[in-house]
C-alpha cells in the first residue's frame, strides 16, 4: 500500500523552516538548500513545493500577511462595533508594526521581502496589489479632503517606523508616540 502523504503538512513545515531561516538570516539566506536543512528535509522535497527562490519568497510573503491579517483582525475586533476612524487607524497599523518578538520575526522577513523586490520588480506584483487596498482603506477612513496623498503618507509613515523599530533605534513606545503625533495632525 502507498504511503499516504500529507502535502499541506509537508508544506507547512518548509514554509515554517523558511520563515526561520529568514527571520534569523535574512531573506538573501534563503535558499533551497537552506530551507530544506533547516525543514529536516531534502533539498528535492523542497523543490517539488517550490520551484524557484521567488516562488519561497513570495509563499513568505503570504505567510507574513496572512499573520498580519489575523492580528488585525483580532484587534479591530476588540475594539466593538463603529469604532472612530483615527482608534480604527491606530489600531489597525499598531497590530501590523513589529512592537514585540513575536511581530519582529515578521517584520524581518517582510523588510527582507521589500529590499529583495527592489532588485526583483517581478516579485512584487502581489505587494502592489496588497498596498492599493490597503491605501484606498485607509484613504476611506481619513477625514474629507486627505485622501490618497495623506494615505499614502501613513503607510510611508508606518513602514519607517517599522524600519526604526527592527533596528532598535525606537523603542515601542517611541514608535507608537509618532504615530499618535501623525494621527493627531491628520484628524485635528
Amino acid at each position: 500500500m502507498p504511503k499516504k502523504v500529507d502535502h499541506q503538512q509537508r508544506r507547512t513545515l518548509i514554509a515554517d523552516a523558511l520563515m526561520r531561516v529568514a527571520a534569523d538570516q535574512g531573506l538573501e539566506a534563503v535558499s533551497l538548500r537552506h530551507v530544506a536543512t533547516e525543514a529536516g528535509v531534502s533539498a528535492g522535497m523542497v523543490q517539488h513545493y517550490f520551484r524557484t527562490k521567488d516562488e519561497m519568497m513570495a509563499f513568505a510573503l503570504s505567510v507574513v500577511r496572512e499573520r498580519s491579517q489575523i492580528r488585525v483582525t483580532e484587534a479591530v475586533a476588540r475594539l466593538g462595533e463603529a469604532p472612530a476612524p483615527r482608534l480604527l487607524l491606530r489600531t489597525i497599523i499598531a497590530a501590523l508594526l513589529p512592537l514585540d518578538a513575536h511581530t519582529r520575526d515578521d517584520g524581518r522577513v517582510a523588510l527582507a521581502f521589500l529590499a529583495y523586490t527592489a532588485v526583483r520588480p517581478t516579485a512584487a506584483t502581489g505587494l502592489r496589489e496588497g498596498t492599493a487596498q490597503l491605501t484606498a482603506f485607509i484613504a476611506s477612513i481619513l477625514p474629507a479632503g486627505r485622501g490618497d496623498t495623506a494615505a499614502r503618507g501613513l503607510l510611508a509613515l508606518m513602514e519607517g517606523l517599522g524600519v526604526h523599530l527592527l533596528g532598535g533605534q525606537y523603542t515601542p513606545e517611541q514608535a507608537l508616540a509618532a504615530l499618535d503625533a501623525h494621527l493627531d495632525l491628520l484628524f485635528g
